[in-house]
């Protein structure tokens, strides 16, 4: 878990009795409702199968000053097996989405090769011509500029410059070697949709909460210019 419980509830139990105990100005009950969203956020990764009822009366006896039921080290025993099984359940799930990505982005490609336009290079990576530009196309060392939207399979838009309003410029070896290899296809004023396997983007590790590990991912890109 990214966060200790201790931390997080102890610190947001403070935090929420100071700020339930400042007054009933708007601030402050619009605060403390945002702290208990907080809060109930990171109550959620250890699980559903938690008492609701307990952990209130846990957070009320805390908020009180009320003595306990449970001794210290009861509690601090008590979370640590939560922290372990929490830690846990993370890792079967990992490992269960791993195995789902894989396969499903194995059987993705497999159709999309065989639709019309779409072409496959040795690599696995595959790609279809939107516009064809007439400029020249970058090497490897180059820095180039580019508009881009990025999806996953089920169509979620995990990144795309066009929502910043400004393009992305960037050396083109230093990203995922599916964009490497693709953009030194594109020429200049050209738009591709590329279809990337997860070995040449961001393999078994993912990329933060929105591409998880195995992942293909859908890429549209404009190639605007090249710096050399």
């Amino acid at each position: 878990m990214r966060l200790a419980w201790g931390i997080v509830f102890s610190a947001g139990a403070v935090l929420l009795f100071v700020a339930c105990s400042g007054g009933d100005e708007p601030f402050e009950e619009r605060a403390s409702y945002a702290l208990g969203v907080d809060i109930g956020n990171n109550v959620k990764r250890f699980g559903t199968s938690l008492d609701r009822d307990a952990l209130v009366e846990g957070l009320l006896d805390a908020l009180s000053e009320r003595e306990p039921r449970l001794s210290r080290e009861e509690v601090s025993e008590l979370v640590r097996e939560l922290l372990a099984k929490a830690q846990e359940e993370d890792a079967r799930r990992r490992i269960e989405q791993t195995e789902a990505n894989m396969q499903g982005g194995e059987e993705f490609l497999t159709e999309n090769k065989a639709k019309e336009g779409v072409v496959e290079t040795a690599s696995g990576l595959q790609y279809i011509v939107l516009a064809e530009g007439e400029g020249p196309s970058p090497t490897a060392t180059d820095r180039v500029t580019v508009h881009y939207e990025g999806k996953s399979l089920d169509g979620k838009v995990f990144d795309s410059s066009y929502e910043g309003g400004e393009p992305s410029e960037f050396v083109l070896n230093a990203v995922i070697s599916g964009w490497t290899e693709g953009l030194q296809l594109m020429k200049v004023g050209s738009k591709y949709r590329f279809f990337i396997p997860s070995d040449l983007a961001y393999g078994a590790q993912g990329a933060g909460q929105d591409i998880g590990p195995n992942a293909t991912l859908i890429f549209e890109v404009e190639l605007i210019s090249i710096q050399r």
